[in-house]
């Protein structure tokens, strides 16, 4: 019993520990940071995804609500993104202890990279100081398929991570089924709702390969083919019988590998200048595309 308990607890630790990973590491996750012009440490939390339903808003708080105008002001410099257009200035207006802005929506996958200037007394800073946040427009989702796409997936991970450790500490009569569990969590999470996600999101339902480069599709369908392995290898495995015990250590590292690469990377862009859907990995790499293919 306290194997068991062991494993679970190890298990349940690893996983929030990959999922805070994931969330975190993302180029979704808003870019956060903080200046100083002179009147204080300005904390600063820049959006890097939002519905194509909206404009993006830009906000940055400067004083407390009811506190007098401390004479901060900001600009927001953007362009699309990924393209050698000439960056736009937009002026940020001073409301209630905030400068405030809207970017234009884009379509969807389609993305702007931005920054901010704030100048106060002549001190003078922009965030982030070298690379400007990109931000990516997506469709809504409707919140019931998210919720079961995103606990499919988190409970795949549960089991999968659950069932490697038993595997490892000399567990049998739990393999075949823990690995049917992990199995049918990660096809339908990842293979049936995955694509049903993307498809409200960027119009697409399938961007891995063959069609494309999505690291997102690519990596779940990995995972989800090397348990099936699994969950055949483990077919007669019983009590005091572990078989497929290298298949389920095996599988649950892919998994693992799988969670530690941030998500979203490599997603779906909207090329402006073709209209067609492509994948980019971080700014840097799409700025060097597009000057060697325009």
């Amino acid at each position: 019993m306290k194997r068991v308990l062991s494993i679970w607890l190890i298990t349940l630790v690893l996983t929030l520990a990959f999922l805070v990973w994931q969330k975190m590491s993302g180029p979704t996750y808003p870019k956060r940071g903080s200046v100083d012009v002179g009147t204080g440490e300005i904390a600063l939390e820049l959006l890097r995804t939002h519905s194509i339903n909206g404009d993006l808003p830009v906000t940055v708080q400067v004083a407390p609500v009811d506190a007098p105008d401390p004479g901060v002001r900001g600009t927001v410099i953007w362009r699309r993104f990924p393209t050698g257009e000439d960056w736009q200035r937009l002026p940020l207006r001073y409301e209630r202890g905030q400068l405030r802005a809207e970017l234009p929506r884009q379509p969807m996958a389609g993305k702007l990279e931005y920054s901010i200037e704030l100048e106060h007394g002549g001190n003078t800073a922009r965030f982030p100081p070298d690379e400007a946040a990109v931000a990516r427009y997506k469709g809504d989702v409707p919140a019931l398929i998210l919720v079961l796409h995103v606990t499919a997936m988190i409970l795949g991970m549960l089991f999968s991570t659950g069932a490697g450790l038993d595997a490892l500490t000399g567990g049998a009569a739990a393999q075949k089924f823990l690995a049917r569990t992990t199995f049918v969590c990660l096809f339908v999470g990842g293979c049936v709702l995955g694509p049903v996600v993307q498809k409200y999101a960027f119009d697409a339902y399938w961007t891995g390969w063959p069609l494309g480069e999505d690291f997102t599709d690519n990596k779940l369908a990995v995972g989800a083919i090397v348990w099936a392995i699994a969950v055949w290898a483990t077919r007669n495995a019983r009590a005091g019988h572990p078989a497929g015990r290298f298949w389920v250590v095996l599988a649950m590292l892919v998994i693992l590998v799988i969670y530690s690469i941030p998500h979203s990377i490599h997603g779906s862009t909207y090329d402006y200048a073709t209209g067609e859907h492509i994948q980019a990995l971080v700014a840097p790499v799409g700025r060097l595309w597009y000057s060697c293919c325009v």
